[in-house]
């Protein structure tokens, strides 16, 4: 015998399949959140990397500036980037040394035909 579903039981049923459809519904929202907040966590390391290398560069270049403030500092500054010397200063060209090519060791017996010139 098949029992039909009274009217009671059937709202029960469509509360239920409500209160289901919300909790997915809020499931969903609190993934959507999450990944927004992934989002915005790896753009805010991402840019204090980026500050890192500004501010790096930033006293990088107030270096410089004190630098070029003295007379020297120009002036060491202009021989670099423009290659320039004084009237009368010649140009020195440091020529690294070559290295000198290892003979390995010869045997004993080598040594000995090449002292007779055999080798």
């Amino acid at each position: 015998m098949v029992r039909k579903p009274s009217k009671q039981r059937m709202k029960e049923y469509v509360i239920a399949g409500l209160l289901g459809l919300l909790v997915l519904w809020l499931l969903f929202l609190i993934v959507g959140i999450l990944r927004k907040e992934e989002i915005a966590r790896k753009a805010m390391e991402s840019r204090k990397a980026e500050l890192a290398v500004l501010e790096e560069r930033k006293a990088m270049l107030e270096g410089n500036l004190v630098e070029l403030e003295s007379v020297r500092g120009q002036e060491a500054t202009l021989r670099q980037t423009y290659g320039v010397a004084r009237p009368g200063e010649d140009v020195i060209i440091v020529v690294a040394p070559e290295e000198a090519a290892i003979q390995p060791k010869l045997p004993w017996y080598k040594r000995v035909m090449s002292f007779f010139g055999f080798w």
